[in-house]
């Protein structure tokens, strides 16, 4: 039986906004291990879901597809980032707890 993993992508550590964090990504776990090509030293493999990768616009969508097809899934949570939001005048308030230093 095929297994897929579902999951919600994390922004990268170059991005600053929330682009490509909002879908649901359902990617096929893979068949078989990649092979090292003897003659050009690349990496390869024959399992061609390997290169699938299916976007929804919620994990319910995601999970029904995935039940509909017939295909066992892993859900993979991922924990709500909690941003601190300051502005750099808040580094010279009078009322600053600690000191500021450089």
């Amino acid at each position: 039986m095929i297994t897929a993993r579902i999951y919600r992508p994390s922004r990268t550590a170059t991005q600053s906004g929330n682009a490509r964090t909002k879908l649901w990504v359902l990617v096929f776990a893979p068949a078989a291990p990649r092979q090292i090509d003897p003659l050009m030293g690349w990496t390869s493999s024959r399992d061609m879901n390997s290169q699938v990768r299916l976007k929804f616009a919620t994990k319910d969508e995601a999970v029904a597809y995935a039940s509909k097809n017939g295909l066992s899934y892993r859900i993979e949570e991922s924990a709500p980032v909690s941003r601190k939001i300051l502005s750099y005048s808040d580094n010279f308030k009078s009322n600053r707890l600690d000191q500021w230093t450089h």
